[in-house]
């Protein structure tokens, strides 16, 4: 007995890890995962590429224009600089949806693929630097892996089991209903605010290297205040903390960041299209 409680103390231990480096903000949470990244990569991908099936089906997928573009410009400015957080991004294969929807939305899912709802870009008229506050933001879920966090949460809970995860490996249909399971947790069901929390930080750090104006973080949930002002919540807003709260957040990491801005804004151009690990 005392020989299996120690082993399953040893396992618990080894499901503890730090996803990502602390960077200028010092996000060093120990996380609990004990299901694999590459699984959870794996059916994520699958999910996005659904997604985008049945988007382009509808014939509201965007794969070119000014917005589109904009989207690109931001993300590519954004990508180099995930690496301060971990190494292993720079070999991910990150993409860009964009689709046509009055939905308030933004999401990245794990190992890269971003999506963007054109609602929230026009009915909040973003700038790019909100843009580039949002997508940061989402890109943050994505480093810290909190989807793949709270999938290990639910499975030790056993909320759901392992049979998803190896569906993945079984006919289409299968694969795709394990996909859509996983995103529940990976992208649907709301963060919590410790983790909303963490993104905001990280991304704030992103836009900051990236040359993005870090107070426009502030801007952007300003918006969204009055934008849902008397309405019920958008999903995008009602998985974050209060905007009073996220904002109070964002004013105290600002001494962190700003320093960071000001000298990605004298280098940044010279380094756009250098990098290989970019969306085309």
């Amino acid at each position: 007995m005392r020989l299996f409680i120690s082993l399953i103390f040893i396992a618990w231990l080894t499901a503890c890890a730090n996803t990502t480096k602390p960077g200028a903000v010092g996000i060093n949470r120990s996380q609990f995962m004990v299901v694999s990244s590459a699984d959870v990569n794996k059916l994520s991908a699958a999910s996005f590429e659904e997604q985008n099936k049945k988007a382009k089906e509808k014939n509201v997928l965007i794969t070119s224009g000014p917005t589109y573009d904009r989207l690109k410009q931001v993300a590519n400015r954004l990508i180099p600089q995930t690496a301060v957080f971990r190494d292993d991004t720079r070999t991910w294969e990150w993409q860009l949806s964009l689709i046509q929807s009055n939905t308030l939305n933004a999401s990245c899912a794990p190992g890269g693929k971003i999506t963007f709802y054109t609602g929230i870009i026009e009915q909040l008229n973003l700038t790019d630097d909100e843009i580039a506050a949002i997508m940061g933001h989402e890109m943050a879920h994505a480093l810290r892996e909190h989807g793949r966090e709270r999938l290990s949460e639910a499975l030790a809970q056993n909320a759901v089991t392992n049979v998803a995860l190896a569906a993945a490996g079984a006919n289409y249909a299968s694969g795709i209903n394990a996909a859509n399971q996983v995103a529940q947790y990976v992208l649907v069901l709301p963060n919590s605010r410790q983790n909303e929390s963490e993104a905001d930080a990280i991304g704030l750090e992103l836009a900051a290297r990236a040359g993005y104006n870090p107070h426009a973080a502030i801007t952007v949930w300003q918006k969204m205040l009055k934008a849902t002002q008397g309405k019920n919540p958008p999903e995008f807003l009602s998985t974050h903390p209060s905007g009073e709260t996220r904002i109070e957040q964002l004013n105290a990491l600002m001494p962190a960041v700003e320093p960071l801005y000001m000298t990605a804004i004298k280098t940044t151009q010279s380094q756009i299209g250098k990098t290989t690990n970019k969306i085309n």
